[in-house]
């Protein structure tokens, strides 16, 4: 199976010499705790990449293809998804004017240390730490994207105390906020050395490229040079999941893209995604889930309309 392009190669990392103001970025010594960013289409900062920070993305303008781990979906104006630390994500715009865009992409970029620090010796910032769980493998968050505009608009006009104010009340109502999805199946860089990240998203790759076939967690160990029983240990390591468990996430997030983009019969779809029982497929689509793949297709209609093409 042919994959994105922007997924053939290892994300990388943004680091602060990287940020331009130029690029959108806020200032250099404007900002403490929480940096902003506007930015239009195209720019050099879309592009498949990782960094240290949390960071709330609102789409205000395209549709086009999100990638976040190991997720790959749709998106449109509204779209709001908070990512977390060391977790690679993406948009690429499939419908750009020809003479681009001047504001597609709002965000808002925050570390989670001072938070850590801060909440032991303000109990009620701990709140939060639900979420900032949850983000560690992409939250996408539905019918809260005009709130976040406009804070996310305010916050990146103010300084000291008030941005900090505003910040909380945004954080407050995403906390709050119970229509959400979790789209992550893994977390691919929780190794800290270049080395095991380059193997990993080897590793990654492969999978991601071959997951409707039929392969054994022996056999894929075998090609990296692994025994077994290294191989599972490194692996689970590595994305935070067993081999099983992370080859059916990656089977049935396409399974989702299959059941919102097309009118395919579910028993099609099972099969055309690698797996080779429907029950075992509807065990799964509803361990990961949460519903079953019809009621996901039938929740995906009411959601969001028309599929997208």
């Amino acid at each position: 199976m042919r994959r994105e392009s922007n997924l053939k190669r290892a994300p990388e990392q943004e680091l602060d010499f990287q940020r331009d103001t130029a690029l959108g970025y806020d200032p250099e010594g404007t900002f403490g705790f929480i940096r902003c960013l506007e930015h239009g289409a195209p720019n050099p900062l879309i592009r498949w990449h990782y960094h240290d920070e949390y960071e709330l993305h609102l789409i205000t303008a395209s549709q086009g293809k999100v990638f976040v781990g190991d997720y790959i979906g749709h998106f449109s104006p509204g779209h709001l998804v908070l990512t977390g630390p060391r977790l690679p994500h993406n948009w690429i715009s499939t419908d750009l004017p020809e003479e681009g865009l001047v504001t597609r992409d709002r965000v808002v970029q925050f570390a989670d240390e001072p938070l850590r620090r801060a909440s032991s010796s303000i109990p009620e910032l701990s709140e939060l730490f639900p979420l900032l769980e949850r983000a560690r493998h992409g939250v996408e968050f539905f019918g809260v994207s005009e709130i976040a505009d406009k804070l996310m608009q305010q916050i990146r006009e103010q300084t000291g105390l008030q941005r900090l104010s505003l910040f909380l009340e945004l954080m407050r109502h995403l906390n709050d906020h119970s229509e959400y999805r979790l789209l992550s199946g893994a977390q691919l860089q929780s190794f800290e050395d270049d080395d095991s990240l380059d193997l990993l998203n080897q590793v990654v790759d492969f999978l991601s490229a071959n997951y409707t076939g039929s392969f054994s967690m022996a056999e894929v160990a075998e090609q990296f040079g692994m025994t077994p029983s290294r191989f599972s240990r490194y692996f689970r390591q590595g994305t935070g999941n067993t081999f099983t468990d992370f080859v059916n996430r990656l089977r049935i997030n396409r399974a989702c893209q299959l059941l919102m983009e097309t009118d395919q019969y579910i028993s099609t779809i099972c099969y055309s995604v690698g797996f080779n029982n429907v029950a075992n497929f509807n065990r799964r689509f509803l361990e990961v889930k949460g519903v079953t793949p019809s009621d996901f297709r039938r929740i995906g209609k009411s959601r969001f309309g028309s599929r997208a093409s």
